[in-house]
């Protein structure tokens, strides 16, 4: 596609024949480095005289020659030839024709008497014999044509054939060689199988037959049968059962109840010949014929399946004249032509020193080639039909024709004629030339007004797509524009992406053109309009299409919106299982229900937390349950935004279920979930506050609100008990009593045993205010009695500031009495548990004293409990408990089990005591005023660390109980020794 797309696929690129490209994409060939369409070559092939008569089938050679001489030759094989006398013949009688058969097998020669007294003759000559054989049965008779079995391929028989003579007869015979007969009569020995006349064109006058061919139509039993004569052509068609002989009589007897004048054209001619050529494609049967006769070429084209009689073949044929020659001489008329070979698009005509190209399509000549004296006049020219090689045979010598792409310029000639679908079978393996008939072909149509057609064909061209457009536009056809831009986007490979993206923009904005057109004049309803909606979403559903709509949904929804075009829009989202767009859609429809129906239908949950801020707005109801039935696929913190939006009490309340069910069933722990439940609680349900504080419980660690929070929303709407609760969680218990004081003593009285046990000052002072609460103003002695018996932590003296200066000392003397004997009691108690202490304290002095004087006897028997040898070898350690241990062994040993601090101080005495047992006299370094030596202070400092404890029997092994035996670091290097 030239200029936007510039998209001309350039199949013929410039060739090496410095062939010049234009910028229509068209090539221009010097015409003088093409190879003609016909040129000759001369056979390397010397008469013995000048050749009179000649026939060539199947690559076989047979000359007649002045010297009545019969030469034969296989071309393919030259060296195979042989000459044969035919003086037993000429002396009475001259050779007027050879009929070779199409395999090269079967050769008949006829002969014309000189004399009267003479005899006419036919005479058969075999491919594999030198030996002529005259035919009996047809002595006496004047063959001028014969009708080869073109079906038969044996070498010993010619098959059923037709014979024509001068008289115009017609017979049918089959020639058999001798030992292949299917019956003898007697001790005949004629070469006839059987001959018998099947028609007679003469009528008993002096009608010679030029031509006669016959052809059998392939799957059937049908035959065709062509007759000529110098002035009429015969047709006959008809059925034949190729088991019975004769085999063409059955065809012929058809017509003997018809007239003749049905069976043949005539024409005016003064010839006293004419020649009937034919044109195959293949073996089986010709397409086309040409008559040579006075006047030109009647051609004419074969449908044998169509062609009933001569009426149809006249319909197809034509005629064409012979070419005039170039310089006429006005005084002599020029001669026809003697013979002529049909190709496919061109005849050749053989003059006596010329033979003329012409073209089957304008009649105009192609070629022309002049023969010289030293070649002799043309005898004939014939093309073999096996092979369809044409040979050109003059007096002394045989030429050749080579056809070489006679096919090459067909197509212009078709277009001229505009036979454009013909144009375009000639010129398809040349894209310049198809692309011209193409163009041709698509104006013509636009000028006759078929603008649909004529779109589908510029579609295929590679026209400037700008200019193709603005025709259809400048004559408002924008069906045709349509058909234009969809069959160029069928053309567009998948790597011309942004072309195929302004093909589909353009070809949607038509649609949505046309159908608002329609809606605008109410034909919304029409069977045009749904015709024209159903088109436009089978565009839509095109593989290409519908990916590149998906690589552009923005534009393709903002047309369809400038439109209006709603339906349509919800159909793309549909189709393309855009959910988005689709609830996007319904939305703009107001169609909220329909919206929710889609957004549930699909698995996208981002579009959940996308659209629901909307629909809970309109229908909170159904969008609420919907986000509940989803569960635990969606995170309800996600549609927080959603459910903040939400204002007044009927949206709050549906919101606040979808809180609850995230609470209760999802077991949700987020902290902004339960802010917003808190919240609503506040404000629209305060009576479920104080049951989900509760719920939560007082450990301000485990709840999952905000307690500062809720503390100011609670104040800020007067949720006194709420308060108090809150209060007491967020330890201000102070503040937690006076406001329980605020509602009633019990629940004050409550909160003030929360605090813990061991804070008695706390604790003491929030009775206080509670009992300066009950006291005040009330002088109640009997009410301050009884307060004071269910607080163990007040004392009488405790709550008589609070009471007037007018109460006296008599109404508490009971209760300063029982409060002096407890103090009395108190102060017992604390002398017992001193002298208990004293004791005690005795006891430990004693059992010291007795530790230092202890000691215990070691046998040389004895051994270290770990390594099991002789324990008085080594340094020692020896315990109460009678458990005994190398120095060193109990090191190793419990060198893992201690922490690391342990562990760090350790390593560092060992350091000290390696140097100290390096130095000189280390027992005279002294450490202070203790006296000891420095390496003594440091082994002591060792064995508190070391033998503090027994290693079997201390704390030690006890805390390491669940110690492994295999380190996690060598379980694998060990686990591979066991194995």
């Amino acid at each position: 596609m030239a200029g936007m797309f510039d998209q001309f696929e350039q199949a013929a690129q410039k060739s090496k024949n410095n062939n010049t490209w234009n910028p229509l994409g068209f090539i221009h060939m010097k015409l003088e480095q093409e190879a003609p369409i016909f040129s000759k070559t001369k056979m390397n092939f010397s008469p013995s005289d000048k050749i009179t008569h000649v026939a060539i089938s199947n690559k076989y050679l047979v000359v007649a020659m002045a010297n009545s001489m019969l030469f034969r030759m296989n071309l393919q094989q030259p060296d195979q030839q042989d000459e044969i006398s035919l003086s037993k013949f000429t002396s009475s009688c001259r050779l007027t024709n050879l009929f070779l058969d199409p395999t090269g097998n079967h050769l008949l020669i006829s002969f014309s008497p000189r004399t009267p007294e003479a005899t006419p003759e036919l005479v058969y000559l075999s491919r594999k014999s030198n030996k002529l054989r005259p035919t009996t049965k047809f002595r006496g008779h004047d063959f001028t044509e014969v009708g080869w079995n073109h079906s038969n391929e044996s070498e010993s028989s010619t098959g059923p054939i037709l014979l024509g003579t001068s008289k115009g007869l017609i017979f049918e015979t089959e020639i058999v060689l001798e030992g292949d007969k299917f019956f003898t009569s007697g001790f005949s020995s004629s070469l006839e199988q059987y001959w018998r006349q099947v028609f007679d064109i003469g009528k008993g006058t002096n009608t010679p037959i030029t031509g006669i061919e016959f052809y059998r139509i392939p799957n059937t039993e049908k035959y065709f049968i062509f007759v000529t004569t110098p002035i009429r052509l015969y047709y006959f068609n008809g059925r034949a059962n190729p088991d019975e002989k004769p085999l063409l009589q059955q065809v012929f007897t058809k017509y003997l109840n018809v007239p003749e004048k049905d069976t043949y054209e005539e024409v005016r001619s003064n010839l006293r010949y004419s020649r009937l050529r034919f044109w195959s494609e293949n073996l089986v049967y010709p397409q086309a014929f040409g008559w040579l006769i006075e006047k030109g070429i009647t051609y004419g084209e074969i449908d044998p399946a169509t062609q009933e009689d001569i009426k149809a073949i006249k319909k197809t044929s034509q005629t064409i004249p012979y070419p005039k020659p170039l310089y006429e001489d006005y005084s002599v008329l020029q001669k026809p032509p003697f013979a002529c070979v049909l190709t496919e698009f061109h005849v050749l005509l053989a003059y006596t020193d010329t033979i003329k190209g012409v073209s089957l399509l304008n009649k105009e000549v192609v070629y022309e080639d002049n023969y010289n004296e030293a070649f002799g006049r043309l005898v004939n020219i014939i093309k073999d039909t096996m092979t369809g090689t044409i040979w050109a045979v003059t007096e002394n010598a045989v030429f050749r024709f080579k056809v070489i792409k006679e096919e090459r310029n067909v197509w212009q000639i078709y277009c001229e004629n505009k036979k454009f679908e013909l144009a375009k079978k000639y010129s398809r393996d040349n894209p310049v030339h198809y692309n011209h008939v193409l163009i041709k072909e698509a104006d013509m149509l636009f000028d006759k007004g078929e603008y649909l057609v004529s779109a589908q064909r510029y579609a295929e061209t590679h026209s400037s797509f700008e200019e193709v457009c603005l025709k259809f536009i400048q004559v408002d056809q924008q069906d045709a524009l349509k058909t234009f831009l969809r069959r160029k986007l069928e053309t567009l490979t998948p790597q011309e992406k942004t072309q195929t993206t302004l093909i589909v923009i353009w070809v949607v904005e038509l649609y949505l053109n046309q159908l608002e057109e329609m809606r605008i004049t109410k034909k919304e309803q029409s069977a045009k309009y749904f015709e024209l909606q159903k088109e436009f979403q089978a565009f839509l559903a095109l593989p290409q299409v519908s990916e590149n709509v998906k690589a552009n949904k923005s534009t393709i929804y903002d047309l369809m919106a400038s439109h209006g075009d709603k339906m349509n829009s919800i159909q793309l989202t549909i189709v393309h299982k855009d959910f988005e767009q689709l609830i996007r859609q319904h939305i703009y429809k107001n169609s909220f229900h329909e919206a929710l129906d889609v957004l549930k239908s699909q698995n996208n949950k981002e579009l959940f937390y996308q659209f629901a801020p909307i629909l809970i707005q309109e229908i909170p109801k159904y969008t609420v349950k919907a986000l509940i039935d989803q569960g635990s696929n969606l995170v309800p913190v996600k549609l927080l935004p959603a459910l903040v939006s939400c204002d007044g009490e009927l949206h709050s309340k549906e919101v606040i279920k979808y809180l609850e069910y995230c609470v209760d069933r999802l077991k949700s722990n987020e902290k902004a979930i339960h802010n917003l439940l808190v919240s609503l609680y506040a404000k629209y349900e305060p009576e479920k506050l104080m049951a989900y504080l509760d719920r939560q419980g007082q450990d301000i660690m485990m709840v999952n609100y905000n307690v500062h929070f809720a503390l100011r929303l609670c104040q800020e709407y007067n949720l006194t008990q709420a308060c108090v609760q809150l209060s007491a969680l967020l330890g201000l218990w102070e503040s937690a009593v006076d406001l329980a004081l605020t509602i009633n003593v019990d629940l004050a009285k409550q909160y003030a045993n929360m605090p813990p046990q061991n804070d008695f000052e706390l604790r003491k002072k929030l009775w206080l205010k509670i009992a300066q609460h009950v006291v005040s103003g009330k002088d109640n002695i009997e009410q301050a009695m009884e307060f004071l018996r269910s607080c163990e932590l007040l004392k009488i003296e405790d709550i008589l500031p609070f009471f007037s200066d007018f109460v006296t000392i008599d109404h508490f003397k009971d209760a300063i009495c029982n409060s002096l004997k407890e103090y009395n009691q108190h102060i017992q108690d604390l002398k017992d548990e001193m002298e208990e202490a004293t004791q005690s304290a005795e006891l430990v002095r004693k059992e010291i004293q007795s530790f230092r004087n202890r000691y215990t006897f070691i046998s040389t028997s004895d051994i270290c409990e770990i390594c099991n040898l002789t324990l008085i070898i080594r340094p020692f350690y020896l315990f109460p408990c009678n458990h005994k241990f190398h120095n060193e062994c109990l090191l190793k040993e419990l060198s893992p089990m201690l922490g690391p601090a342990k562990k760090n101080k350790l390593a560092d005495l060992q350091r000290q005591q390696k140097i100290l047992n390096t130095q000189m006299n280390p027992d005279t370094i002294s450490t202070g005023s203790s006296g000891i030596s420095a390496r003594d202070a440091v082994k002591a400092d060792i064995d508190n660390i070391i033998a503090s404890e027994c290693l079997y029997c201390g704390e030690n092994m006890i805390r390491n109980i669940d110690m492994p035996f295999i380190d996690e670091k060598e379980y694998d290097r060990i686990m591979k020794e066991w194995e």
